[in-house]
């Protein structure tokens, strides 16, 4: 019993270890999410309008400071005071602390905006790279692509980000000429 059960293990070891070497070593490639979006023409464009969309909230929110820095001033100034009338000084007062609501409903809206024009990117440049990664999987008979961060260590050569990028940029410039056609499409409807 004991050796038919000895030879019954080896045999089964022998086919496993068989069909083990028959599979190849599994192929799979490393993009580096991080610089697909500081490299490629999409997530530059992205970045850009980050910067404006911020730019503009933050210049709101320093007009909106400025004013109550200078109510600020005026509510430090004694002399100031002293020749207000007292309706004055209640409607300065009123516009202090309107300015101040505003200032926290700004600073708010700032970081929402912000969180969701974020959220929004990361969306669409996951979206970009999932699509340039399928892409270049196939090109390059890969079983999967990986992000980068889910990897403690990758040999350097499985790294495919700047394929990605190519694909990504292919796609983007793909994208951008269908906008301009649609675009000049109402404007050569217009001239029959």
């Amino acid at each position: 019993m004991k050796k038919r059960f000895i030879s019954s293990l080896l045999i089964a070891l022998g086919m496993s270890t068989a069909a083990f070497a028959a599979d190849p070593a599994p192929n799979f490639g490393i993009v580096n999410f991080g610089t697909c979006v500081s490299e490629s023409q999409l997530g530059k464009q992205e970045q850009a309008s980050f910067e404006s969309l911020k730019k503009q909230m933050a210049s709101l929110l320093e007009d909106t400071e400025k004013q109550l820095n200078d109510l600020s001033a005026k509510f430090n100034d004694p002399e100031y005071l002293d020749g207000l009338s007292p309706e004055a000084e209640d409607e300065l007062k009123i516009k202090f602390r309107t300015l101040n609501e505003e200032l926290s409903r700004y600073q708010n809206q700032y970081y929402q905006v912000m969180n969701q024009a974020n959220m929004r990117i990361v969306q669409t440049l996951g979206n970009s790279i999932q699509t340039a990664s399928e892409k270049v999987a196939k090109d390059k008979k890969l079983s999967m692509v990986v992000n980068k961060d889910a990897c403690f260590y990758y040999i350097p050569e499985r790294d495919v980000t700047q394929f990605v990028i190519v694909e990504m940029d292919k796609n983007f410039a793909a994208e951008a000429k269908k906008q301009t056609a649609s675009a000049e499409e109402p404007k050569t409807e217009t001239k029959k």
